[in-house]
């Protein structure tokens, strides 16, 4: 198994790509701790992974406040002896469909902000673990997106948002791959499963599927295994770096 006994804490665990990521890391022999600020939908999860005969823990965890990622990275520390990868997938807001000339300032800049915030907070908990130990990966998903998307994408800050996060993942590779940690972005055309039932979904996921190479939209289940293989010591020379993820849709 990739992951076997290694320590996995997944920041927005309950969610779809969370959970996906938790279920292969799980599945690969990795101890998970799923956190999230609702903790039915992380145990919803966890079930899952220990009905399967993996191993889970659940924790209300707001990853927008540092001092309650601090504790509970000192309590997987303590419980299991090491922090082996942080993955941070929650939900960041949105204000989608508007063009940027007429968006408000405060819609602009909550994605942006909460990006920010909860990037830094999240890989600072980890970063300072991982550091002491002399290994770990610290993985983040959505990456530098399509520069040629259509003038009617109309996509908020979301995209500054991705863009943000990609600036922070090289300069923090740079400062922790001395101490054997590495940071690796999982990038996304999009993931028709991942997106909630709402109107006009079918339409959305034969856009994403339409702009691939290989004519089909990456799932779920890809997203995971490719996570899986991203923490794991088969990819212990990838680091400062983006996988992707999405059948051809991003050419890099």
């Amino acid at each position: 198994m990739l992951l076997e006994g290694k320590t996995a804490v997944i920041y927005g665990g309950g969610g779809s790509i969370g959970g996906a990521c938790a279920r292969a890391f799980a599945r690969e022999g990795a101890n998970v701790f799923l956190c999230g600020r609702t903790l039915e939908k992380l145990e919803t999860v966890a079930e899952e992974i220990r009905s399967a005969g993996g191993s889970a823990s659940t924790a209300t965890v707001d990853a927008l406040d540092e001092a309650a990622v601090e504790a509970h990275a000192t309590e997987v520390v303590a419980e299991t002896g090491s922090l082996d990868v942080s993955m941070n997938v929650i939900t960041h807001p949105h204000t989608h469909g508007t063009p940027l000339v007429e968006l408000a300032v405060e819609d602009y800049m909550a994605p942006i902000e909460v990006a920010a915030r909860t990037t830094f907070i999240t890989s600072k908990a980890a970063g300072r673990r991982m550091i002491e130990q002399g290994s770990g990966a610290i993985l983040f998903f959505g990456g530098p997106g399509d520069r040629s998307a259509p003038s009617d994408y109309l996509l908020g800050a979301t995209q500054a948002a991705f863009d943000l996060i990609e600036s922070f993942r090289r300069r923090l590779a740079i400062e922790v791959g001395r101490h054997g940690v590495r940071v690796v972005t999982l990038e996304s055309g999009g993931v028709p499963d991942s997106l909630p039932e709402m109107e006009g979904g079918d339409e959305i996921a034969k856009l994403i599927a339409d702009s691939t190479l290989l004519g089909r939209a990456a799932t779920l289940e890809d997203v995971g295994n490719t996570a899986a293989f991203a923490a794991s010591d088969r990819a212990r020379s990838m680091t400062a770096a983006t996988i992707n993820v999405s059948a051809g849709a991003l050419m890099d």
